[in-house]
């Protein structure tokens, strides 16, 4: 979950460039699974390729994907279904944003970082882990580089997460809706109701879950 580049490598690519982390999450609406989120300091030049996850095609994000990994410095944070239930998905989401920027740090052996992060919000006063300087950017994972790599790392992790965990729980076609209530999904869980990666929080499963 932590960047193989060593920091000394990392930091002469950077040269005097201060360290600014792109943050984004990718997993607030899906019914299963859980929200994970990235935090990217670019190297230079910047892996090519970067744009909004959502924005890019399964194959362009994969090989994205591999050239942030291997160049650039990055943590990810992942929160369980457990804890999405306990906290609510907001703050859920806050949480994930700080782990994945406490991973960064790590990386980056202690070095000070300030952060851009995709919405209207940040983690700062919402989050008790949360430590650094923060500005939110609407749509920012199409306005800077270093908020869509991270929505290309968020994406992949828990894209590949879904796939796995269709293996153990294979009606529901997470492999292809990566847990969103598309119809499929909706009409394996009502036929075999949640399982325990289902957010029980979410009113389309409590509601089946009650009929059940």
């Amino acid at each position: 979950m932590l960047c193989a580049t060593p920091y000394a490598e990392f930091g002469a690519r950077l040269g005097d460039t201060p360290l600014v982390a792109g943050v984004d999450e990718a997993g607030r609406g899906p019914l299963a699974g859980p929200v994970v989120a990235a935090a990217v300091v670019l190297c230079k030049p910047a892996p090519s390729g970067i744009n909004d996850s959502k924005k890019l095609s399964a194959r362009a994000r994969a090989e994205a994907e591999q050239r942030i990994r291997a160049r650039c410095a990055w943590g990810i944070g992942v929160v369980d279904v457990e804890d999405i239930d306990r906290l609510n998905i907001f703050g859920a989401t806050m949480l994930a944003m700080s782990l994945a920027v406490e991973r960064l740090c790590d990386v980056l052996g202690g070095a000070q970082v300030t952060t851009l992060i995709d919405g209207n919000l940040t983690p700062e006063g919402r989050c008790e882990q949360w430590r650094w300087p923060a500005r939110a950017i609407v749509g920012g994972d199409g306005k800077e580089a270093c908020i869509g790599a991270a929505s290309i790392l968020a994406k992949e992790y828990r894209d590949r997460l879904m796939v796995e965990a269709a293996q153990e729980h294979p009606h529901y076609g997470w492999e292809r809706n990566k847990g969103y209530g598309s119809a499929e999904h909706m009409a394996a869980l009502r036929v075999h109701g949640p399982t325990p990666l289902h957010r029980r929080s979410f009113a389309p499963v409590a509601q089946l879950e009650m009929s059940l």
